[in-house]
C-alpha cells in the first residue's frame, strides 16, 4: 500500500513537471529560413506557426512554385525543430521515458 502511494506522488510530481515544461515551451520560438534566407517562419513551441516573411525580391521574380516550395520547407523545418525542442525538455522529466499521450 505505502509503495502505491509513493508511486502516484511520483506520477503527480512528474504530471505537474511535464505541463510547467509545457507551458515554458508554449513561450518560446523558432526561427528558421529556406531559400538562403528568402523565407523566414517563426515557430512556437507550441508548433504553431507565429510568423512568416517572405523577402520582397522572391516575390519579384514570379515564380510562384519555387515561393510555394520555400514557404513549405521553412514551416517543415520550424515545426521539426520545435518538436526536436519539446521532446529534449520533455525526456529532462521523464529520463528518456516517452509517455504515450506525448
Amino acid at each position: 500500500m505505502n509503495n502505491m502511494q509513493q508511486m502516484l506522488k511520483q506520477a503527480k510530481k512528474m504530471q505537474e513537471q511535464l505541463s510547467r515544461v509545457q507551458e515554458e515551451l508554449a513561450t518560446k520560438t523558432l526561427e528558421v529560413q529556406s531559400g538562403g534566407g528568402m523565407v523566414k517562419a517563426v515557430v512556437s513551441g507550441k508548433q504553431e506557426l507565429v510568423s512568416l516573411a517572405i523577402e520582397p525580391e522572391v516575390l519579384e521574380q514570379g515564380d510562384k512554385e519555387m515561393l510555394e516550395d520555400l514557404i513549405v520547407a521553412a514551416i517543415n523545418e520550424g515545426l521539426r525543430r520545435s518538436r526536436e525542442m519539446m521532446e529534449e525538455q520533455l525526456s529532462k522529466v521523464t529520463g528518456g521515458f516517452k509517455p504515450p499521450f506525448l
